[in-house]
């Protein structure tokens, strides 16, 4: 969270980015594999001689021995070094590059070592939020935050297995120029078929250079459609729009090294419409950059207010404050969040409930992220990512593991909480039946209005029935089951719906009416 730092990682939007070294213990062993060989080879003949003299000692004072020095394998003697940690390492990584059967069989077996070992030294039990990174884990990680990169400016959901769908197009991104929308189920890129592909493997498909075109399939409405979509640089962390009510709409998705600049810009087209009221979401915000939050905050505060505490191991503290004071005023704001706003999110929201008197805080109980890491690279681009602070609200309170919960609690429909199971071509479901597929089928339903009469799973009489209707109005063949076609118009027809129309975001239609008084 230091000011100075220039990258900071997601988990709390307060990072520093460092450079050092890391690797050279692999090269530095290349030169001594031969002399350890020779040493290994005089110590296994006095070992052997030892290991007989041992034998007959221990048949007399066994029972009186510590752990023995010498163990005896399939394969020959094993001995046993002694040193520090450090020397240890050194010597498992000699052993596994120059020894192991199978390293001449691995490329750059040095550095896949090096990796494997510092992704176990970092991983633990007591901070999932700790971790070390590849070069190109920190390049996909920085991106994530700053949402700058070349491709086609599309956000999608991808389910463990399957059903990657559309929930946002950016606006003025490729995609949007093309014509994809929220809802759009994507089935290809280029000819190859994506449906059992993970996010990472349709993003290496998407992206390339810019300028360049791309083909996306995608099914619509149980329609196949093919987009030429040209590729180009795409940052986004915000969004915003005047409603038909007036007020104005700011949903901060990320805390980047933009996002200070991005809201900046939408507030003064705000106050330039003449708008008083706000509403900010960050109920898909999961945090960001220190220096970003404290950009935003000189939005929404007078100068000099702080905003965070930061408490050390050793019990020592630090405030961040706002540099400079809000340009313009909306009163009242109304903050929604979610199970997933964290971390930057979350101190943002404890500022605002804690400094101003006009903010209401609605949607569903925050994550609860409460710490702060600081991220160092190394000079190959690796780096690592950990814990170095809590932090607190302006008056002290942590959240962590506890989140924070809203002034007004409200509840989406359940549909908008649960995982989509992809349906395979050959699958179906029955009347008479029950189903997680019906189960999913039921929610949709129910959530577009055509009342299934149940949402268990049981295929019902009425499920069907209400199933012919969507069917019928979405221009589809009537059937007397529910086949994978179907069950992917519905749950596009619900992503779309959702992120087209405000008809069933019952937390934003509880903040206009808090707004409206």
């Amino acid at each position: 969270m230091s000011e100075e730092k220039k990258l900071p990682p997601q988990d709390m939007g307060l990072d520093i980015l460092n450079t050092g070294k890391i690797r050279r213990l692999a090269d530095e062993q290349a030169g001594e594999n031969r002399r350890i060989r020779k040493q290994n080879r005089r110590l296994k003949t006095w070992l052997a001689v030892l290991a007989v003299l041992m034998f007959a000692f221990g048949w007399l004072f066994g029972s009186f021995l510590p752990v023995p020095y010498i163990k005896m394998l399939k394969g020959g003697v094993s001995s046993v070094f002694v040193g520090s940690s450090k020397a240890k390492y050194e010597q498992i990584l000699s052993i596994m590059s120059d020894d192991w059967f199978f390293a001449d069989s691995i490329d750059g077996i040095g550095t896949r070592l090096t990796d494997q070992a510092l992704y176990g030294m970092t991983k633990n039990e007591e901070d999932i939020h700790t971790s070390y990174m590849s070069a190109e884990e920190i390049e996909n990680f920085t991106q994530s935050i700053n949402r700058n990169f070349v491709g086609i400016g599309v956000q999608f959901t991808s389910p463990e297995d399957g059903l990657h769908i559309i929930t946002r197009v950016f606006r003025d991104s490729p995609a949007e120029r093309a014509g994809v929308r929220a809802g759009d189920i994507i089935h290809a890129v280029d000819g190859t078929v994506v449906d059992d592909m993970d996010a990472a493997g349709i993003k290496e498909l998407v992206q390339g250079e810019e300028g360049t075109d791309v083909n996306v399939t995608f099914i619509r409405e149980s329609k196949v459609m093919t987009l030429t979509i040209t590729r180009g640089q795409v940052a986004m962390t915000v969004e915003g729009d005047v409603t038909e009510d007036g007020y104005g709409l700011l949903e901060i998705e990320q805390f980047g090294t933009t996002t200070g600049k991005e809201v900046a810009q939408y507030l003064q087209e705000f106050s330039d419409a003449g708008v008083k009221k706000l509403i900010i979401d960050l109920r898909l915000n999961g945090g960001g950059y220190l220096d970003a939050l404290q950009e935003v905050m000189c939005s929404f505060l007078p100068a000099d207010t702080v905003f965070i505490t930061r408490e050390y191991s050793d019990g020592t503290k630090t405030e961040t404050a706002t540099k400079s004071g809000a340009e313009y005023s909306f009163s009242p704001v109304v903050i929604l969040v979610s199970e997933n706003t964290a971390s930057a999110a979350e101190a943002f929201t404890m500022a605002m409930k804690e400094q101003r008197d006009d903010v209401t805080v609605v949607g569903n109980t925050t994550y609860g992220k409460g710490t702060v890491q600081i991220t160092k690279l190394f000079n190959d681009g690796s780096g690592i990512k950990y814990t170095d602070s809590k932090w607190m609200s302006p008056n002290g309170v942590w959240i962590n593991e506890t989140g924070i919960e809203p002034d007004v609690p409200v509840m989406n429909h359940e549909i908008l909480y649960r995982s989509y199971t992809a349906m395979e071509e050959d699958e179906t479901a029955e009347p008479d039946t029950v189903s997680d597929y019906t189960a999913t089928a039921q929610l949709c339903l129910d959530y577009l209005g055509y009342e299934p009469g149940r949402t268990d799973g049981y295929f019902s009489q009425q499920t069907l029935e209400s199933l012919k209707k969507f069917e019928a109005d979405c221009g589809a063949e009537e059937s007397e089951i529910l086949d994978a076609a179907v069950y992917n118009a519905l749950i596009s027809a619900v992503v779309l719906d959702w992120n087209t129309s405000d008809e069933h975001d019952l937390q934003m239609k509880k903040a206009a009416e808090i707004l409206n008084g």
